[in-house]
This record gives structure tokens, sequence and C-alpha cells, in this order.
């Protein structure tokens, strides 16, 4: 009985509608074979290193392993219905300035993928890399898939860049070696000013803020050199131009920690009767 069945069960598949059949079963489980590995690699591999900067190549891994499946799934389901793979084999035989133009048509996806595979080889940045392109795009980097790179932007929106595109540019990567910065926040006082004076007060602030780094050297430390080094930088038509070099963490700690300074050191600046000259603009 079970060998009558299997031989009907055959038979079936072999008619025009088992074929269709056929055809349909092996698209839905080519889906759901990719939605099983997504699940399984996002549980078990993803989620350990999401953190981290090896992230980077599991995560284009997945994108390879993905478009894989897919186009073994499709092909797969072109080949056991023979009358698509006679229509197959008649277009590539007979489609010759159809594939010309695809050819031409695919040169961007070609490019998109080869710069891609160099991303992630040669690692210019890696996922949670912070990021600057050019004068508009900036943000830290979510995906880089066989297409195209994502970066979520501070304001949490999403650019979506071309890998070739991306290659093409000039990126400032805060996280390529150390994501230490060193921020320079400018002050500008009166030419009446005590320079010794203001120069303490903005030392002091930013040596004391929990978030400042002491970058020094052993040398440095032997010669008592500042933690923050405060300098006066330029003369203006009304008044003198004090910068506060601090070094901190990363990027973020830095913006914070100006934001910090310009509050405290404008009270500071004010009980010990500093002015600050109105009507300029620091560059």
């Amino acid at each position: 009985m079970i060998e009558i069945f299997i031989e009907n069960v055959i038979a079936f598949f072999q008619t025009k509608t088992g074929y269709a059949i056929l055809f349909v079963l092996i698209i839905i489980a080519t889906f759901l074979l990719v939605k099983v590995f997504k699940k399984t690699f996002k549980k078990y591999v993803l989620d350990d290193v999401l953190n981290s900067n090896d992230s980077t190549n599991y995560a284009f891994f997945q994108h390879i392993i993905t478009a894989s499946i897919y186009i073994a799934g499709f092909a797969t389901a072109m080949y056991m219905v023979p009358s698509l793979r006679t229509f197959s084999a008649s277009l590539l035989a007979g489609a010759g300035i159809f594939a010309v133009a695809i050819g031409f048509a695919s040169q961007k996806a070609v490019s998109n993928i080869i710069s891609g595979l160099f991303i992630v080889i040669f690692k210019p940045f890696r996922v949670n890399d912070r990021l600057t392109i050019g004068n508009d795009i900036a943000g830290v980097v979510e995906d880089i898939t066989l297409r195209h790179t994502v970066l979520r932007s501070y304001q949490n929106h999403r650019f979506v860049i071309p890998n070739a595109l991306i290659s093409d540019k000039v990126v400032v990567n805060a996280d390529l070696i150390d994501a230490k910065v060193c921020k320079f926040v400018k002050f500008k006082v009166d030419y009446k000013t005590d320079l010794k004076q203001a120069i303490d007060i903005i030392q002091k602030l930013a040596e004391n803020h929990p978030l400042t780094v002491d970058n020094r050297g052993e040398e440095d430390i032997e010669n008592n050199t500042p933690i923050v080094s405060v300098r006066a930088v330029e003369w203006s038509d009304y008044a003198i131009i004090l910068r506060a070099s601090i070094w901190a963490k990363d990027a973020s700690d830095a913006f914070v920690i100006s934001c910090d300074l310009n509050e405290s050191v404008k009270i500071a600046f004010d009980e010990a009767g500093i002015e600050i000259p109105k009507g300029i603009t620091i560059k």
C-alpha cells in the first residue's frame, strides 16, 4: 500500500498541476528556511556579539547566507518544473541583447556587493562605529548589507547609503583605532580680564568634570603638566579667545563636557566679575 501511495504521489507531481504545487511548495519552503535561519542565527550568534566590533562579520555573513538560500531555492524551484527549465534555457539561448542590457543595469548592484565585501575585509568601519560622511551625514553604523550600509543618526533617523557610494567618500571614523577625542571648547573674555584667573577657573572646572579623561603620559605627569590645557589662542576686535583642550572617552562624552562647561564657566565668570564681550562669534 505504501509503495502504491508513493508511486501515486510521484505520478501526481509529474503532472502540470503537480509541478505547479511543487513550485509553490519549494518557494514557501525557501522563505520558511530563511526565517528559521535568521531566528537561529540571531539567537545563537548575533545576540552574543551585538555590542562588539566582531558583529560586523557576523551580520554580513548572515546577509550572504540569506541571499544564497533565496538563490538556491528559486533555482531549485525552476529546475524541478520542466516547462520552466525549458523556458529558462530558451531565455539564456535567445536573449543576448536582453542579457547585455541587464548586465549594464546590474553594474551598480555588483559594484555595491564588491564594495560591501571590501568594507568587511578591510574594515574602514564596523557595526557600532560612529561615522561622519561629508557635511550632512553622521551617525552610528547599524548594519552592513550586500547592497548598502545603514547609519542611525543621533536623531534616530536612518541613512541608507549604497556601499559603492560610501567607498568613494572620505569617511571620518571616530572609533577606528582609538575612541578617545580631544574636544576644543572656546571662551571669550574681555581685554581687561585677569587671564590667569580666567584660565584657572576654566582649568579647574574642566579637570573636575567626571567625564574628563587624564590622557597625560608618564613624562607629562612628572613635569606636572595639567590634565586640561587652556591657552589664549586669538585676539579678536572685542575679546581674547581662550581654548580648553579636554580629553574624553568618546565624542558623546566630549559633547556633554562642552555643554556642562559652557554653563559652569558662565556661572563662575559671573561670580568672579569676569565679563564676556558681546557682538562677536567664536569660530
